[in-house]
């Protein structure tokens, strides 16, 4: 009576195994398109930001939705704008990083507890302006998941993979900002370009798939896994 559940148990584990290896697959593909296409990865950033400001106005408008959240959501966007002045390099120490970061969580949190509590019905005569009510005044689970996708994680998750951090920066024009070093013209030469002859900036997305799979191989030598030197499956 135990294979069963020993079988279940197993699936979800090589479920979850198998989720999390396709997401850090998806970042460390991204990163490299933004890697190669900067411009077009600012240019797309811009919009979506815009996008998204759009859409909470329209859902103020029509919808009601709380004008103290909107307001909010708006602002937190702006200042998620504002990381795109030095793209695709952002500086870990900037307050303007670090207030992105706490916008991030602060309307996840927010923007749950509006959600999770029930809500009036509307009145027969304004029933068009709050589509999204459900026959018991809540919305539906489809409804708040695509909220938070567009509107809450869609720019801050973006960011994440196109933003390089100052810490994994060769040096090039301009990344003093980053890495608060002064360097000659002769050193860019050597140090800032590639095999190819670009300039090559590490995305904080790639970095920390890096860094997963370095720690992973680390303990499987530790561990006798593969042997020091053999390129293991990660």
């Amino acid at each position: 009576m135990w294979i069963l559940p020993l079988v279940g148990y197993l699936g979800v584990v090589g479920g979850f195994a198998f989720l999390t290896l396709a997401i850090a697959s998806g970042l460390y593909y991204l990163s490299e398109l933004v890697e190669e296409h900067t411009v077009l990865a600012r240019r797309t950033l811009s919009r979506l930001i815009y996008s998204v400001i759009v859409i909470q106005i329209l859902l103020l408008l029509f919808d009601r939705f709380p004008f103290s959240l909107s307001l909010l959501s708006v602002l937190s966007h702006l200042v998620y704008a504002s990381n795109l002045r030095r793209f695709p390099i952002v500086k870990l120490s900037d307050p303007l990083f670090i207030l992105s970061c706490v916008l991030v969580g602060l309307n996840h949190w927010l923007w749950f507890r509006h959600f999770s509590k029930p809500l009036p019905p509307p009145p027969a005569a304004n029933a068009w302006r709050q589509p999204y009510h459900s026959v018991d005044g809540v919305p539906s689970f489809t409804e708040v998941a695509s909220y938070f996708g567009l509107c809450v994680w869609l720019v801050p998750f973006a960011l994440f993979v196109s933003l390089s951090a100052g810490e994994n920066v060769l040096p090039s024009m301009g990344s003093e900002y980053a890495t608060g070093e002064h360097i000659s013209t002769a050193g860019i030469a050597r140090s800032a370009l590639s095999g190819d002859g670009k300039v090559k900036n590490r995305g904080m997305a790639k970095a920390l798939v890096d860094n997963i799979r370095d720690w992973i191989k680390e303990n499987g030598e530790l561990m006798g896994f593969w042997r020091r030197g053999q390129k293991g499956r990660f």
